[in-house]
């Protein structure tokens, strides 16, 4: 077995190869059953249009969960590699934060969303796969958050309500605003805060992509308002 194979297999499952590591105690991965401990753990993910194109041809994107399709695509292959599958979605929560900056040159960007240096925000962790043998991994990916290069930092001048502050995210503020008529140009093609933001344009979510994603955030935070 090696890394080559599970990533070209996450591939075709419509899933994003996210980095690799090999785990120590202080990381907080599970073991895969007990006395034997997670030696590689392998994230996975979405980064431009595959995940998004794999799931809206198999469900209905109206009213079938994400977390559903990616529990039915990680399963089977953490059977075929004799792995644990474990997802962020779960609880009690994993350290998936944690684990991405074990596995990948991303860090906590001024909206708190993780920004990738290729893939600016637009990316995501659906899950990661734990295998009790030790795999090659190439050699960490040591560069730095392309915010430390970004002086104007217009992801924090164009949130219309401003709920990107010192203080944090105001998540309340967010969904008010999403309720609202002035909201629907958030609500349709993403957080404006988050499209502001120049890095990673290629993997830029398409309209659709950014509704759905939008429409689960306002279905957990917000509340009909008149507009």
């Amino acid at each position: 077995m090696n890394l080559q194979r599970i990533n070209a297999a996450l591939r075709q499952a419509g899933l994003t190869p996210r980095g690799a590591f090999h785990p120590v105690p202080g990381d907080g991965v599970p073991d895969i059953a007990p006395e034997q401990p997670a030696k590689t753990l392998i994230l996975a993910g979405n980064a431009g249009p595959d995940m998004w194109q794999a799931f809206s041809a198999s469900r209905n994107t109206d009213t079938d969960l994400l977390d559903d399709w990616s529990r039915d695509q990680l399963t089977p292959l953490a059977e075929t590699f004799g792995a644990r599958a474990l997802f962020p979605f779960e609880r009690p929560h994993l350290p998936f934060q944690r684990w991405a900056m074990r596995a990948e040159p991303c860090n906590a960007s001024p909206l708190g969303m993780f920004i990738h240096p290729d893939h600016g925000l637009w990316h995501g962790y659906r899950g990661a796969l734990a295998l009790p043998e030790r795999l090659e991994l190439p050699p960490m990916d040591n560069r730095p958050s392309p915010c430390e290069s970004c002086p104007d930092r217009p992801c924090l001048q164009t949130c219309p309500v401003g709920a990107f502050g010192k203080d944090g995210y105001d998540v309340p503020a967010c969904a008010q605003h999403l309720a609202t008529r002035d909201g629907g140009d958030c609500m349709e093609l993403g957080c404006r805060a988050r499209r502001a933001c120049p890095v990673g344009a290629t993997s830029r979510y398409e309209p659709e992509q950014a509704a759905f994603h939008m429409r689960a955030f306002f279905k957990t935070h917000g509340r009909k308002t008149d507009p």
